[in-house]
């Protein structure tokens, strides 16, 4: 339908068509760009790192943080279960194991205090994941992580411009990972960012990027990697972008307040928190859980939005139920209830830069028709 309201809609009103012109103006449009390094230099310094390695998107940055870190056969790895595969994607590979923790009701975040117990002999890292819009409680994960000796692998993919305790998501890890897929605070289509202090991984994550080419004998190959470049058009996306993260913030700030003003009278729903002790909700997506007065799932409510003309996201499956997973032996009989029921009740509505007053005001007519109907 031509009123149809998508769940996403990315926002170019900077400088993106400058700098895609200058792209194709000097025929620059490869990984070899010198947009690259720019957008690669003054990320890694908006989120207070020494090192960026920009690639191919945000699940590529995970696969080559767990290879750089040399998690492999015997290691484990914790994650939350709530979260999206590709955070367990070269975990598996690797052949070590993902260990799951369930997730927080209010923030929707990993509960960092199962995280302790989960602790064995074989744990190399913990896999810290950040999502919808408020981060996870860090100062518990960093105070665990040097007691028992484990890294922290960082996925800010939906944290573009938030902060814990005023310190910038993607400072924490040993590796922080970003995504810039089209949904994004920042996208350059598909693209991601790997940030670190420490030059040695940095290195070795630029070499698995790039097939792991030997500056000497380019064709011969100590260790296998990928080809995980981000072009300079995407590049020129990114910068462009990056340099008005602080507006698009305040945007975003703006039109989850202005949700939550317009569903707060609404029964039969949980809105997100505005904000935590430690953070101020950046509402990378606005998600809504069905409570339990109300008769239908998360599948229904969908389904009843998409015939008002609203786009939705299904909250994420979590990963002890992902059948790939289960068949695969992966997933232990324990009880997840927070993760199970967010996956069940949860999911967002259109949440984009592009979104109008207008639209929002129609998003909520049609959530609060569809909960009384």
């Amino acid at each position: 339908m031509n009123d149809f309201i998508p769940v996403n809609e990315p926002l170019f009103e900077g400088n993106e068509k400058q700098y895609l012109i200058e792209c194709i103006e000097t025929g620059w449009v490869s990984s070899e760009g010198p947009f690259v390094k720019q957008f690669e230099e003054k990320f890694a310094r908006s989120v207070g790192r020494k090192f960026g390695v920009a690639v191919s998107n945000g699940t590529a940055a995970l696969d080559a943080a767990v290879e750089a870190l040399g998690i492999g056969p015997g290691d484990e790895v914790i994650v939350p279960t709530f979260t999206i595969i590709s955070c367990v994607n070269q975990i598996v590979r690797s052949g070590a194991t993902p260990v799951l923790v369930d997730s927080e009701a209010d923030t929707w975040n990993m509960d960092v205090q199962q995280l302790e117990q989960k602790i064995t002999a074989r744990t190399k890292a913990i896999l810290v994941v950040h999502i919808y819009g408020l981060p996870v409680d860090m100062n518990p994960v960093l105070e665990l992580a040097e007691r028992h000796n484990l890294k922290i692998i960082e996925d800010a993919a939906e944290m573009h411009g938030q902060t814990y305790a005023g310190e910038q998501c993607g400072s924490f890890g040993d590796i922080s990972t970003f995504s810039f897929y089209s949904n994004k605070h920042i996208t350059t289509g598909e693209g991601g960012m790997i940030v670190t202090d420490d030059e040695q991984l940095a290195d070795q994550c630029r070499s698995l990027r790039n097939l792991c080419f030997q500056p000497e004998k380019r064709f011969v190959h100590e260790r296998l990697g990928w080809n995980l470049r981000m072009t300079n058009l995407q590049a020129a996306l990114g910068l462009a972008q990056l340099e008005k993260m602080d507006e698009i913030i305040a945007k975003k700030r703006r039109m989850g307040a202005s949700y939550t003003q317009l569903l707060k009278e609404t029964g039969g729903l949980q809105l997100p928190l505005q904000n935590t002790a430690y953070a101020e909700n950046i509402y990378w997506v606005y998600g809504l859980v069905l409570t339990d007065e109300v008769d239908f799932d998360a599948e229904e409510a969908m389904k009843r939005l998409a015939a008002a003309g609203i786009g939705t996201r299904p909250f994420f499956c979590p990963m002890h139920e992902q059948p790939v997973l289960r068949r695969m032996g992966l997933c232990d009989d324990s009880d997840y209830p927070v993760s199970e029921r967010l996956y069940r009740r949860g999911f967002y509505i259109p949440s984009g830069l592009r979104l109008s007053g207008e639209q929002m005001e129609r998003v909520a007519d049609a959530v609060q028709k569809m909960i009384s109907s």
